[in-house]
């Protein structure tokens, strides 16, 4: 890879989370300066207490941009923009940003980041993959039972290790300061559909069963999900997940000039190390 001249020293938020870690692995592979920021591990990062974000800014002229807990949460816009100031303030000049598709929030968000005034690139990702094996849907996974409230629409998932790659090149070369990229799979299946493909790389019989919306949260509510938790998952379930982004994205060729990864082979690849076996 032709790495940017400048080699970047760059801030990854987020560092231990699914896209995080891996751009943060990424760049360690290329021998340039990382500082993870985390609310556990790396430099203390916390979205809910400013006073974290000066000392794991300081001497970065780079940083990648996971919010947490998802930009359609209360507060992020203002986050994003207090953060995104601060950055470019302290001579962070580029600015990547892992957003979501379809969602009015996350867009308000792209705005307070790109009228920062630094070189931003954004990442409009669909679903993660990733979820079902690195997520909240991996314990019904492995149970061998999913209950969702979704049905026959569907959702273009997207392979992280794809998101993670685009981050890197959009963070450590030339030429993609104010894209925005629609990182998506190269089609879009069902969960229903994501289910059986899993259940046949597992080996193994996974039921999906559609559940009302309202019988949903009440499951995860007796689970003691936190309520902002779950009034996200709602939200994505309900609104976003209606059908606006069932047409694949084409971020990933634009940026990185190959096909995304394929859910199937996603599956493949988690089946064989072995976090759907059971017993």
């Amino acid at each position: 890879m032709n790495v940017h001249a400048s080699n970047p020293t760059t801030l990854v938020l987020g560092g231990t989370g699914k896209t995080g870690r891996r751009v943060a692995q990424r760049l360690t592979g290329l021998d340039l300066p990382v500082r993870l920021g985390t609310r556990s591990g790396g430099v203390p990062f916390d979205w809910e207490d400013t006073a974290t974000w000066e000392p794991a800014l300081e001497g970065m002229t780079a940083a990648y941009i996971s919010y947490y807990p998802d930009l359609a949460a209360p507060g992020a816009v203002e986050a994003i923009a207090s953060f995104s100031e601060l950055a470019v303030d302290r001579g962070v000049r580029r600015l990547v940003l892992l957003s979501g598709r379809g969602e009015v929030e996350a867009q308000a968000c792209e705005k307070a980041l790109t009228d920062s005034g630094a070189d931003t690139t954004i990442l409009r990702a669909s679903w993660f993959a990733q979820n079902f094996s690195e997520g909240y849907l991996l314990d019904p996974i492995l149970a061998g039972q999913v209950y969702l409230p979704a049905g026959d629409i569907p959702e273009p998932f997207v392979d992280v290790e794809d998101i993670a790659d685009v981050a890197l090149t959009a963070l450590t070369q030339p030429g993609h300061t104010g894209e925005i990229y629609e990182l998506t799979g190269p089609r879009a299946i069902t969960f229903a559909e994501a289910v059986g493909t899993i259940a046949t790389a597992a080996g193994r019989t996974i039921d999906y069963v559609q559940v009302p919306a309202e019988d949903f949260a009440e499951g995860l509510a007796a689970e003691q999900v936190p309520a902002d938790v779950v009034e996200l998952l709602m939200y994505l379930f309900t609104t976003v997940l209606d059908g606006r982004n069932a047409e694949p994205g084409d971020g990933v060729r634009r940026a990185l000039g190959r096909a995304p990864r394929d859910f199937a082979g996603y599956a493949s690849a988690a089946a064989a190390t072995g976090i759907w076996n059971v017993g």
